[in-house]
């Protein structure tokens, strides 16, 4: 079939048939046949097995984009300015494409205003508000560098942030929940008290200049309304002319991801990145044609998920989105979906369990819902076909990518039957080449084998931010990006994860590393060792254990490792499970088990 040829004749008859479109693609993919059997033609769904090997390039019809987030914000804005473009439920808040436009250059000079110039680094950290859209919008139209804060950082964590990547403002509500922003910055950096804003001199966070609050005054720290006023005409000027020099690889946003030694590492992504991965993903979701399409949207921003593959998204290809709640509230998204009569709805596959185990989860009507979108951490096959049986989502589609990767490198289609959506991930996404190794001699194996899935193209970070040593070693001199994920592919191009290399930990959709956790809790007093891993757990994926060997003539309680951790860590860091050992279970190399089931901790 790879050799097959398609004539004029049998491409007319074919256009007058009811499957013509299939076809179509069939001749799509079959022109490229002179060539090695590694591409994929992906603008349908792959219907020739095409592939020999575990290598595979996406080829694609459509090119690459070549703009910056603000000159893709503004064609969307001049083909349907009056359309809505987003609504946070919460705050009873709903902005046209022209409104939020408007504001995005309001911001955009009132940083300029600031101070804050071309390449700077300004941290947003809160939970899904307008003004995270907002500013993600404005310091890209800045050519400032965007670094998206985890709102569940605390003191420790958000230090090493902001330190690192050299943070010169920072965004933020007064407090969230249980979560005193304003206070820890504070704690971190006591000179803001006595400091005018915009002139914070910090002995620890020495790059820090101002704090800008969106929802108070405080002492030493702009209000969210200076900054909307103090654009005059001469930073709208100053904005126009930044135009010119903003070029589409430039670095425009950074990510933390959780580090493997104990510290988190910046993914630094480019307009290029973002704007093209967006695109491919919407146009794989259809949004290019689908008309009035209205996206649910309960995924974090600080995300890669909620800040690319929603905002982004928003931008590229002008359709609305709709935020349930400012923190993640199952039952506010069926609201959401009900009342804004929204089309797509995107969570992790935590997200969907809690939907669908609301209580009252009949009483919501969700027949606008035509498709949606799974991505963040492994899909059960068994929440996919309920997804689709019971929510009535039938165009669920999965995704996968991670964070460096910007992020989605594999998704399948909308209209892919079930067996493909409840065992892989998707095919491969336009313009990326992918392949699998075996991990100890980076040769290619042999197709349908598993190996290390590793990742070349466009949608590659430009590094790891001030990190040239855990760049290299994630990235190869030839332009791999190494997932260290296990998977296959098969002929189709359809990937399937079967596991990890790095001892990752993914619970509810949060990347957890246990060399962060172990890392903590050899501060306690008590503890001699820690051994962290995932068990698995029916609602949130993995759940974190903490195995811990005290020191010699101590006695310590599960309670009192808990509450050491609360308020020095991130909550969804705080392990569910904390067992006490006097030694650790070795395989025969002598290598620590990494993971453990989660039975035998439910016994305890």
């Amino acid at each position: 079939t790879s050799h097959m040829v398609v004539s004029k004749q049998s491409l007319r008859a074919s256009s007058a048939s009811s499957d013509h479109l299939s076809k179509l693609c069939l001749y799509l993919t079959s022109s490229n046949c002179c060539f090695p059997f590694s591409g994929i033609h992906v603008d349908c769904p792959p219907i020739i097995p095409t592939l020999t090997s575990s290598y595979v390039h996406g080829t694609s019809s459509t090119p690459l984009q070549q703009a910056t987030v603000a000159e893709t914000l503004l064609k969307s804005v001049e083909f349907h300015p009056d359309k809505e473009a987003m609504v946070f439920k919460e705050d009873g808040l709903r902005k046209t494409f022209a409104e939020f436009y408007q504001d995005v250059d309001r911001a955009a000079a009132g940083l300029l205003a600031l101070g804050l110039k071309k390449g700077d680094r300004l941290g947003m950290w809160g939970p899904n508000t307008y003004e995270w859209v907002l500013f993600q919008f404005a310091t890209a139209k800045a050519g400032i560098i965007l670094v998206s804060v985890n709102p569940a950082y605390q003191l420790q964590e958000v230090e090493f942030a902001l330190k690192k990547v050299g943070v010169k403002a920072i965004v933020c509500p007064t407090q969230f929940k249980t979560q005193k922003y304003c206070d820890m910055l504070r704690k971190i950096c006591p000179e803001i008290e006595k400091a005018s804003p915009g002139d914070i001199k910090s002995t620890r966070l020495p790059d820090l200049r101002s704090v800008i609050v969106l929802d108070s005054r405080q002492p030493g720290m702009f209000h969210l309304e200076d900054v909307m006023q103090a654009g005059s005409s001469q930073y709208v000027q100053q904005l126009q002319d930044l135009q010119k020099t903003l070029q589409f690889d430039d670095p425009i946003n950074i990510q933390f991801t959780s580090g493997t030694t104990g510290t988190p590492k910046g993914a630094t992504l480019t307009h290029h990145n973002i704007v093209n991965n967006a695109y491919f993903v919407g146009r794989r979701m259809g949004y290019h044609w689908r008309p009035n399409t209205r996206v649910c949207v309960p995924v974090p921003l600080y995300h890669c998920f909620g800040s690319v593959g929603a905002a982004m998204s928003m931008a590229v290809h002008g359709i609305a989105l709709v935020f349930p709640s400012a923190g993640y509230d199952g039952r506010a998204n069926l609201v959401a979906l009900d009342s804004e009569r929204c089309t797509i709805i995107y969570g992790t596959p935590t997200m969907y369990v809690d939907m669908l185990n609301q209580p009252d989860f009949d009483k919501f009507n969700l027949s606008s819902v035509i498709s949606g979108f799974v991505a963040g951490s492994p899909v059960p096959p068994e929440l996919a076909k309920t997804i689709v049986t019971k929510m009535g989502v039938k165009e669920i589609t999965i995704g996968y990518g991670t964070t460096e990767n910007s992020p989605v490198t594999f998704c399948g289609s909308p209209m892919d039957n079930m067996e493909r959506k409840s065992e892989t991930v998707g095919y491969i996404m336009d313009h990326v080449e992918a392949k699998v190794v075996n991990p100890t001699t980076g040769q290619i194996v042999p197709l349908g084998m598993t190996g290390e899935l590793m990742i070349r193209g466009y949608c590659v970070m430009l590094e790891y931010w001030a990190d040239e040593a855990k760049t290299q070693e994630c990235v190869t001199k030839n332009g791999w990006y190494k997932t260290g994920d296990i998977g296959s592919l098969d002929a189709y191009s359809y990937c399937k994860i079967e596991g990890r290399i790095k001892d990752m930990i993914i619970r509810g959709g949060e990347n957890i590393y246990p060399a962060e956790i172990e890392q903590f809790l050899h501060t306690h007093p008590k503890v001699k060792e820690a051994q962290v891993v995932g068990v698995e757990d029916p609602r949130m994926g993995e759940e974190i254990c903490a195995c811990i060997r005290l020191a010699d003539g101590v006695h310590c309680t599960v309670e009192e490792i808990r509450d050491y951790c609360k308020g020095q860590i991130s909550h969804f860091k705080i392990p569910r499970y904390v067992l006490f050992v006097s030694s650790y279970p070795l395989t025969v190399t002598g290598k620590q088990i990494e993971e453990i089931k989660l039975q035998k901790f439910l016994e305890i």
